[in-house]
């Protein structure tokens, strides 16, 4: 015991010395100081090479700072504070394409302007989570009545009327739910309820309903996570059908079990961990080289992705918070041991800069396993998460 706490104390002090040098470099090198929000195109030694700014992204940078500047003492900083008001007022002012309409650009010039528009809920999902922050740390109801509004919105587009961000349904397409929608959809729950009781009260039903949603991609008696199914919960043909994101399904993985823990249900808690950890885990890792495919067919077939093999940074973050929020729930070593092996290969094969998110769910969790009270604004019990 002893031994473990002096490791994962280790690992804490590794991962806050890289957040805190993240956030140094996006205070730095991010903020858009004539238009306001954040430039993410940036390189190694932070020279912008495309200043396009994707909401889903600024939203992620409002969402970011407002929460370190909540949960931790050293981050509560004026010019953290300053910066993420200023991205959202940026938001605010050009996020959506034709207010008071609520559907929001995926992309925009510097200056505000939409490039692109998405027939997806994410730019949506990201604004909300922003909104919500800013009011939980600056207390201006207006944020508040947005991220609700927006939620409201969502809520809307998903259970009523799929057509409403624009997307055709086409004769020949197959009627499918990308494991994706839920998966957000549960996490918003998560995020807006969070300390407001009245909030969590009126989404109990919308939680339930994601995380049954969400169980639904495990598929072939209990033996594969696909990433899209039937509207129905059943699994569809071809390559669409066969398709699998390792990376995704540990993300819905801590999810649900952050929603189990907060049920209260055991029976889910184990039921998360086999199938939305463990199993994405052991079918997703390249044996030969370490790290995660991007995408699999549950067949072994060739994915239709020509990036299926490719290693990226993100699956590899979910992989890590995941683990670690099991073995922070639960005492399991196998999950322990998977976050070293996970951690291990990540820290030496990715670019630091990429990961500020991570590096903020695995400070909490690693702080807390280590039984450090470094920071009198460190989160209590639990792992909540992004």
């Amino acid at each position: 015991m002893e031994k473990e706490r002096e490791t994962l104390q280790a690992w804490k002090e590794r991962v806050e010395q890289e957040l805190d040098r993240v956030v140094a470099f996006w205070m730095e090198h991010s903020h858009d100081q004539e238009h306001g929000g954040f430039f993410t195109c940036l390189g190694r030694d932070g020279r912008v090479y495309d200043d396009l700014k994707y909401v889903w992204l600024q939203g992620r940078q409002v969402w970011m700072y407002c929460h370190l500047y909540r949960k931790f003492e050293r981050f509560r900083r004026p010019e953290l504070l300053d910066s993420a008001k200023a991205g959202g007022e940026f938001l605010l002012r050009y996020a959506r394409v034709a207010p008071p309409e609520k559907k929001c650009a995926f992309v925009l010039t510097r200056d505000g302007r939409p490039v692109k528009v998405q027939r997806t809920i994410f730019s949506e999902c990201f604004y909300t989570m922003a909104m919500n922050e800013l009011w939980r740390v600056t207390g201006e109801a207006r944020y508040q009545d947005e991220a609700v509004e927006m939620m409201d919105q969502i809520v809307r587009w998903v259970r009523e009327d799929p057509s409403g961000p624009g997307r055709p349904q086409l004769p020949g397409a197959l009627a499918s739910e990308p494991m994706a929608v839920p998966m957000m959809l549960l996490n918003l729950v998560e995020q807006l309820g969070e300390s407001d009781k009245e909030l969590a009260g009126n989404y109990v039903e919308l939680g339930d309903w994601c995380a049954q949603r969400i169980l639904w991609h495990v598929q072939r008696d209990g033996q594969a996570v696909l990433e899209n199914v039937s509207e129905g919960g059943e699994e569809l043909s071809g390559c669409l059908g066969r398709h699998q994101n390792p990376g995704h399904a540990l993300e819905a993985g801590w999810f649900l079990l952050r929603h189990a823990i907060r049920k209260g249900d055991p029976e889910l808690r184990a039921h998360v961990v086999d199938k939305f950890l463990l199993l994405p885990f052991r079918s997703g890792w390249d044996p030969d080289h370490g790290g995660l495919f991007y995408f699999q067919d549950a067949d072994g077939l060739c994915p239709t992705q020509l990036e299926w093999a490719m290693k990226l940074w993100w699956p590899h973050s979910e992989a890590m918070i995941a683990f670690l929020m099991g073995y922070s729930d639960s005492g399991d070593p196998t999950l322990l041991r998977l976050f070293y092996q996970v951690a291990e290969y990540t820290f030496h094969q990715v670019t630091a800069s990429s990961w500020s998110t991570f590096l903020y769910e695995l400070s909490k969790g690693v702080e807390e396993k280590a039984g450090s009270h470094s920071s009198p604004g460190r989160p209590g019990p639990g792992f909540p998460g992004l």
